[in-house]
């Protein structure tokens, strides 16, 4: 019961990428950068560990960029000539590759720190891949012109390398979705179709991220603007409730999502975001207890897994440590608390 995990990503240390970017360079070239890369893997979850999550990952640190990190091994896409263009409904600008061809995977994408970390922890492991309305919505299309038909082409891909990394011996594959609360009409259309692609004869574990956004500035002056109740969720979860999709993550600490859209995923496992990404203020075990007691109210205890609202990536290590052991804390309390009532 309440199973603890992180929403994927995790910050890069200074010897292996720049700190506290979303996009950061890397600090080496070829093998040198491949060994940090394998480093900077096992020191993440060896730290997962320690602060005693039940679920651990890779935090993405062999990735510059939760989505790039899987493009890079896309044939029929332009890396050379990128293009800026506004992503997130032009929320904010990026260099973004460009897809100038037919689509296909060189070969395995994630394969080395997959199997890396499946051989260094005997915890719950769970990966992350882009989900393909994301991925639509993070490049530049010079070829396909149909959002969907793209969107399925990359579905395809990602089906490939989600089927291998359960060969390889993960138990949870996550795609993560934020695009689907921009886009909510297309994403209950097709984007949850596009989804259930991806996850196609998959075994495991499967699972969906939605969130709104790393805590950059230009997603926390977003959040400014959607006023006092953030209703996004309410038009893809009775999709995703209908879906095949195991479970679905979600934003909820400091966060104005009305607790009660929880109830539109009955049936569904649900990773409740209880630590907030958007500030670097540590939670305390009380706090996080708090949060997971109000979706209690809404989400049976066997299916409800505490987790971040997004990503820790832009953040320091020393306050991504501090919130992962908050985590643990915290839940341990709340379960204390349910075992007394």
């Amino acid at each position: 019961m309440f199973e603890t995990s992180i929403a994927g990503s995790l910050p890069k240390p200074a010897w292996l990428a720049e700190t506290n970017k979303l996009w950061p360079q890397w600090m080496a070239e070829g093998d040198a950068l491949r060994q940090a890369k394998a480093d900077a893997t096992l020191l993440w979850i060896k730290a997962q560990e320690d602060a005693g999550l039940d679920i651990v990952g890779d935090g993405e640190q062999a990735r510059q960029h939760f989505v790039h990190g899987f493009l890079e091994q896309v044939e029929g896409i332009d890396f050379d000539n990128k293009v800026k263009m506004g992503i997130r409904d032009n929320r904010y600008d990026a260099m973004v590759p460009q897809v100038v061809a037919a689509l296909r995977l060189r070969g395995r994408v994630h394969a080395f720190e997959a199997q890396l970390a499946r051989t260094h922890t005997q915890k719950k492991l769970k990966f992350t891949l882009p989900g393909p309305m994301t991925i639509v919505d993070t490049v530049a299309d010079r070829f396909y012109g149909d959002k969907v038909k793209m969107a399925m082409a990359f579905a395809e891909l990602l089906n490939q390398e989600a089927l291998a990394l359960q060969a390889d011996g993960v138990d949870i594959i996550q795609f993560d979705e934020p695009a689907f609360n921009v886009y909510m009409k297309d994403a209950a259309d097709w984007g949850v179709q596009a989804l259930e692609r991806a996850a196609q004869g998959l075994t495991c574990t499967t699972a969906v991220h939605i969130c709104y956004g790393y805590g950059i500035k230009a997603n926390t002056d977003w959040k400014s603007t959607l006023g006092d109740e953030w209703r996004q969720y309410e038009t893809v979860f009775p999709a995703l409730a209908r879906s095949s999709i195991d479970q679905v993550s979600l934003e909820c600490i400091h966060s104005h999502v009305p607790p009660d859209l929880m109830k539109l995923l009955a049936g569904k496992d649900v990773m409740v975001g209880v630590i907030d990404v958007a500030s670097d203020t540590i939670e305390t075990p009380e706090e996080v207890a708090d949060t997971i007691a109000r979706a209690l109210e809404f989400v049976p205890k066997e299916r409800l897994f505490p987790c971040t609202n997004c990503g820790l990536a832009p953040m320091s290590r020393d306050v991504a440590w501090g919130k992962l052991k908050a985590l643990a804390a915290g839940t341990r309390l709340a379960k204390e608390r349910l075992a007394a009532a």
